[in-house]
């Protein structure tokens, strides 16, 4: 039980740059974030036994880490839904790292695009094919390329708009 352990810690060291992605995504604080992450976290624990293999393991954990975010934001219907944020520019003014500022703003923005168009994005970025993106949502390779496509087009509208 021990070395099943270890190598779920490693893999979640490992790979934890897709769940704190997933987490800041579909979230409006560092404490929701984190608690988010826990709770991918857990999930994935809790379907650990059930991978088999079929897939790369980045494909299971995005599957097992998308469905919780979303699931979760559902839940969380009380909290301010991120297509309404309020974007502002000056919010980002205070960090004196351009390139950094640039991939707060990103990220804003992709908060303002439905769940299943955020996860798109952050897969793309993540240099993930159109087939791991398509078979994680349950659309066509077709179709995960037609939606990217439009979404480059969106996004580089919203970021011309707040920079």
């Amino acid at each position: 039980m021990a070395s099943k352990e270890k190598e779920f810690a490693q893999l979640i060291k490992d790979n934890q740059g897709l769940i704190i992605k997933v987490s800041r995504l579909y979230t409006n604080s560092l404490e929701d974030e984190e608690d988010l992450f826990q709770e991918i976290v857990l999930q994935l624990w809790r379907s650990y036994d059930s991978f088999k293999g079929n897939s790369k393991i980045s494909t299971w954990m995005y599957r097992v880490a998308l469905n919780t975010a979303i699931t979760l934001f559902r839940k969380k219907s009380k909290s301010l839904p991120t297509n309404e944020l309020d974007i502002n520019h000056a919010d980002f003014i205070e960090d004196d790292d351009e390139k950094q500022q640039q991939v707060s703003l990103l990220y804003t923005v992709i908060k303002t695009l439905p769940n299943v168009e955020r996860a798109i994005v952050m897969m793309y970025l993540d240099d993930l094919p159109y087939k791991d993106i398509a078979e994680n949502l349950g659309i066509t390779e077709v179709n995960a390329r037609v939606k990217m496509n439009r979404l480059k087009k969106t996004l580089k509208e919203k970021m011309e708009k707040y920079a």
